[in-house]
């Protein structure tokens, strides 16, 4: 009797598809959305804005988990803390 040996066509398991060290190919970046048209303007007055961008704690959120620009993320993390200041938030 002839054993069958049953082989795996692909040896790679699903897991080494979502490495973190491997290349992706289709990285995109979000566009900021307090730049463009349309968008607001970042004022300490602001504060319906200045609040999404503000944690649960009081933090103020990095700009790789918003999206938003250094140029913007400047500016909106002095008007939080002017807003601060003033015990706007």
């Amino acid at each position: 009797m002839k054993k069958k040996v049953l082989k795996k066509k692909n040896s790679q398991n699903n897991f080494s598809k979502l490495s973190v060290f491997q290349n992706q190919k289709y990285k995109f970046k979000k566009k900021c959305p307090l730049s463009g048209k349309g968008a607001p303007t970042i004022d300490y007055k602001n504060i319906k804005l200045l609040k999404r961008y503000i944690s649960e704690n009081g933090k103020i959120l990095p700009s790789r988990i918003t999206s938003v620009s250094q140029k913007k993320q400047r500016e909106l993390s002095l008007s939080i803390k002017r807003a601060r200041n003033l015990a706007l938030i």
